[in-house]
């Protein structure tokens, strides 16, 4: 394991990802603020398809002006409602390193002052509990999300101080993390327990490696390794506190499983309860791990990383197989109708394969970084950068809404939600992006992402990428290295063109072996690189356990995954079969969905017949040649209403 982690400078020329981060500073940022201080003319709407008290605003930057006391008035919302604040900041700081903006940084300098005026004088910050419950602070952890929601400020107080160099935010943080280091801990005064929802532990680490503190390393570690020790905790501080006094209505009743408690966490196999809970604990586990070269809880974050990735995922990455809970069921339970896969399962999925990337150099990590970004994640933003999904289906239709098991299931991107935790996270990876492509220590350099990018790293060493990725298939390095520094680049080989690739070094045809996922090359004298990938088109199919998708294929094309829309295929989805021996082409089309890559296929459709009996004696399906349309998955959503599918049916599959 490697602990020391060198982020190099990058600068993201992508055609593609410009386009999305231009629209974070340009349309989303200036929005989600909007929402946010209740100016904004939208539709809050409950993440089930439910209602909220106020349908038209959050009120999270007034609940901390209450609590700064410059307001007056009850808390409103979660209570987590202050992450949604804190995410957007952290968005914002991280776009200040791409876009500097005086008018969004006097912005963002006037909510360090607001938060740090909201913050008690012994660094607690919960506004929840400062202005309706102040005398449950730490009382009822499995529901409080007091820990979650400081560890979402110091996040992103350490992105804004290494932005912008505010001392002040980096003082909150500090401040947060030294209140919880004095009432959480191994000695007999403090709190052997964590936060029902893990944040903190993936924070500590971060304010870690910007302060080099190791109180706050200790902490993190302290809080994974206790974890399941005491499964009974959560219900003594309920009892305590009154059973039925809940924080979070019914939240009492659920089970110790669902928060992963019910066993220590390193003896845990199975991803199992609140899909992001258990990435966002992974997160911090594969961090610590690496900081503190704990073997055995990198060895549980492997055991967690197979049971996700290789029984427990769907194709496009999305997890979370139930909306009961937001969470994982059994392995290979993948149902595409009532199923969750929430857009911060995706984008936490994407913190978990970084860390874990950083701890060893695995191409698999790399594969599921790029699956989120390109799939699972993105979908949950709208090309307007004004609409969200929460929950990220691979089947739709908008008569969902009218069965109570599949409401949950929306086929129009929504203006916001009450619990609002999705917008501000797929906003802050996306202005991160250029954290995702190297990852780098003191010998080698791995390049794991096919972003085009300008990059420099330690010791003058730059390497410029040229590509039109996800578009096309060849990538161009230009390396240089001035000073002859002895260097590896790795290249990840994708597992979609694991067997079939390219490689040119300086204009010479090579052939390199594949070592888990990645070619190796000596860069000490600086050259040019070309590779080219197989962008065939992929027709997938699910494991045999897999019931859902029995006789059904997904298309892939690269990294993205694709799916059928009403919009291009006037009729009922499931009457669509693809032929056994159909005939998938390509065009790209600049015009459309802000350019996207179509394919095309040869189908047929069943013809049916107008009859209103809903039984009847079976008759032989009549089939219709046609044309199927699809389009890249993560571009779903943004044209008239209507059903969708990713895997379709195949004939003689």
């Amino acid at each position: 394991m490697s602990t020391s982690i060198h982020q190099p400078d990058v600068k993201i020329t992508s055609e593609f990802w410009q386009q999305y981060r231009q629209l974070i500073v340009k349309e989303v940022l200036p929005y989600q603020w909007s929402v946010m201080n209740d100016e904004a003319d939208v539709k809050i709407t409950d993440e089930k398809g439910g209602t909220n008290p106020d349908s038209k605003n959050s009120h999270a930057i007034a609940n901390l002006k209450i609590a700064a006391g410059q307001a007056t008035g009850h808390h409103f919302g979660f209570p987590f409602q202050d992450t949604d604040v804190y995410k957007w900041l952290e968005a914002a700081a991280y776009s200040f390193n791409y876009h500097p903006d005086n008018n969004l940084k006097k912005i963002t300098d006037n909510l360090i002052d607001l938060i740090a005026s909201a913050q008690d004088d012994d660094g607690y910050l919960v506004t929840f509990f400062q202005i309706d419950a102040p005398k449950r602070k730490f009382k009822r952890l499995q529901q409080s999300h007091e820990l979650y929601t400081m560890g979402h400020y110091i996040e992103a107080g350490v992105a804004y101080y290494q932005a912008t160099g505010n001392q002040k935010a980096l003082t909150i943080a500090t401040k947060m993390a030294d209140c919880i280091d004095h009432h959480f801990g191994a000695e007999e005064t403090k709190l052997h327990a964590a936060d029902g929802h893990p944040e903190i532990e993936l924070a500590l680490a971060k304010l870690f490696d910007v302060t080099n503190e190791k109180r706050y390393l200790n902490l993190a570690h302290y809080f994974l390794v206790n974890r399941g020790v005491n499964p009974e905790f959560y219900d003594h501080q309920l009892k305590a506190d009154g059973w039925d006094n809940d924080i979070i209505p019914g939240m009492h009743g659920v089970t110790h499983r669902y928060f992963q408690v019910d066993q220590p966490l390193l003896t845990q196999a199975d991803a199992k309860g609140h899909a992001v809970r258990v990435v966002y604990l992974c997160t911090g586990m594969a961090h610590v791990a690496r900081l503190t070269g704990d073997q055995e809880l990198f060895a549980a974050c492997k055991r967690l990383w197979n049971s996700i990735v290789h029984k427990r995922m769907y194709v496009t990455g999305g997890i979370g197989s139930t909306n009961i809970g937001e969470a994982f069921t059994y392995d290979y339970d993948l149902p595409n109708e009532t199923m969750y896969a929430e857009t911060c399962a995706s984008v936490g999925m994407t913190f978990f394969a970084q860390q874990m990337l950083q701890n060893e150099a695995n191409g698999e990590y790399g594969d599921i970084i790029e699956k989120e970004l390109f799939n699972g994640a993105l979908s949950g933003m709208s090309l307007d950068g004004k609409h969200f999904f929460y929950v990220n289906p691979l089947t739709a239709d908008p008569q969902f809404q009218e069965n109570p098991s599949k409401s949950h299931i929306m086929s129009r991107r929504q203006d916001w939600f009450g619990c609002a935790c999705c917008p501000s996270n797929i906003a802050r990876l996306i202005s991160s992006i250029d954290q995702y492509i190297y990852t780098t220590t003191n010998a080698t350099i791995l390049s794991h992402q096919f972003i085009a990018n300008q990059a420099t790293f330690d010791q003058g060493i730059k390497i410029k990428q040229t590509n039109n990725f996800p578009w096309e298939n060849t990538i161009h390095y230009d390396i240089t290295n001035p000073q002859h520094i002895s260097k590896k680049l790795g290249i990840r080989i994708p597992g979609w063109s694991a067997t079939t690739f390219t490689l040119k070094v300086n204009g010479q045809p090579q052939t390199l072996l594949v070592k888990n996922g990645f070619i190796y090359l000596s860069i000490t004298e600086g050259l040019t690189i070309d590779l080219t990938l197989d962008f065939h088109i992929h027709e997938l199919q699910a494991n045999d356990a897999v019931a859902e998708d029995a006789g059904k294929v997904a298309l892939q094309r690269g990294p993205l995954v694709y799916c059928i829309e009403q919009a291009d295929n006037p009729q009922n989805l499931w009457h669509y079969q693809l032929l056994s021996d159909d005939q998938t082409t390509y065009r790209f089309q600049p015009d459309l969905l802000n350019g996207i890559g179509t394919l095309s296929a040869t189908a047929v459709v069943r013809k049916t017949t107008s009859q209103a009996v809903l039984y009847q004696n079976y008759q032989p399906t009549v089939w219709q040649p046609t044309t199927l349309t699809f389009i890249p998955y993560y571009a779903w959503a943004n044209r008239t209403d209507g059903q969708m599918r990713v895997w379709i049916n195949k004939a003689n599959a």
